[in-house]
């Protein structure tokens, strides 16, 4: 699975018109053990499944799958009607044509449309009668959840992340750039575009469509965290180093000794995850923390087993490594939960 911890930043957005609707947004982080404190830290991360249980209780909470972030409500229920109107698809092109018709159903703020022009596809919103004139109509945290949602539902299609040429926000970024190069799974992505659009390769569209209804009914069980979690067959170099750690996580290897493993020199594999984005370094503090994170919600493990679990010596090095991470101890971040 991929980097399994989110910034705080979704964590606020998530929640950012709860009050309008009369929710409590202390009471829903609690419900899904987020500590409030979280939210005061710009740096902030917190486990992958405890933010997509927060997403859906919130959306739960307000009947609205788009959170209030659309002039008109879009009720509970629409994105598996979504799911079950695309299965039957033969290829992936077909499948996005009934995606996006499904949405042009409705007079949501925004409607996907499909075109294609020569060598590329286009997944491009267009606003619908939305009077806010920001991201040509849609808000912008709307538009990158959609287009999210649009990539990573395409991708489970056809059981393979799907590369992207480019995504182009209408907007300036209002998350850092980590956290878009997360999302969106280290594809380009541009700001303050003319459109809000993913630009896809048209011969993608061919790919077969390999999702039944029996694995719908296991998808739908909780679509977003199956979106957020999962990994498909990749020969990147970054997913083979990330896989490496997490085997040897107790004795936490240094490049030289995955080098050895992947039977490729150091400075060509140090080259070849800078290409991809990363280095060694910022991939073994992702594993480190996102294991801290997962073991953290666990009950009956200490400080100090937890440490050694992701990898640490000493439990005075973990507790600096995570206060560096979160911007909170491992003690405090548990208190809360």
């Amino acid at each position: 699975m991929r980097d399994l911890s989110i910034s705080v930043h979704f964590v606020r957005a998530t929640l950012k018109h709860a009050v309008r609707r009369g929710l409590d947004p202390t009471a829903l982080l609690r419900q899904n053990r987020i500590s409030p404190r979280l939210l005061k830290e710009s740096d902030a991360r917190i486990s992958i499944e405890r933010y997509a249980d927060l997403q859906v209780s919130t959306m739960l909470a307000m009947q609205d799958e788009a959170l209030g972030y659309s002039s008109r409500r879009m009720p509970v229920g629409c994105w598996a009607m979504m799911c079950h109107a695309v299965m039957g698809s033969d290829t992936l092109g077909q499948a996005i044509s009934r995606y996006c018709r499904f949405f042009q159903l409705f007079e949501f703020d925004f409607q996907p449309v499909l075109l294609e022009d020569g060598d590329e596809a286009r997944v491009r919103l267009e606003a619908v009668g939305a009077d806010d004139s920001q991201s040509g109509g849609i808000d912008p945290f709307l538009s990158e959840v959609v287009l999210f949602n649009t990539h990573r539902f395409a991708s489970w299609l056809v059981q393979e992340h799907l590369p992207i040429q480019v995504v182009q926000l209408t907007s300036p970024p209002s998350a850092e750039a980590q956290d878009y190069r997360r999302m969106f799974l280290a594809n380009p992505v541009e700001f303050e575009q003319a459109q809000t659009q993913l630009v896809l390769a048209r011969s993608l569209l061919d790919k077969r469509v390999t999702q039944s209804e029996t694995s719908l009914r296991h998808f739908l069980r909780h679509p977003l965290l199956i979106m957020l979690t999962q990994d498909y067959a990749t020969n990147s170099w970054t997913t083979r180093v990330r896989h490496i750690l997490r085997r040897r996580l107790l004795e936490m290897p240094e490049l030289n000794d995955v080098a050895v493993d992947l039977d490729i020199h150091p400075q060509t594999l140090r080259r070849r995850l800078s290409t991809e984005g990363t280095t060694f370094k910022e991939i073994k503090n992702q594993v480190r923390r996102d294991t801290a994170l997962h073991f953290l919600g666990k009950q009956g493990l200490s400080i100090e087993e937890i440490a050694h679990r992701a990898g640490f010596s000493e439990s005075s090095a973990f507790i600096r490594a995570f206060k560096g991470w979160t911007g909170v101890t491992p003690y405090s971040y548990r208190k809360g939960l």
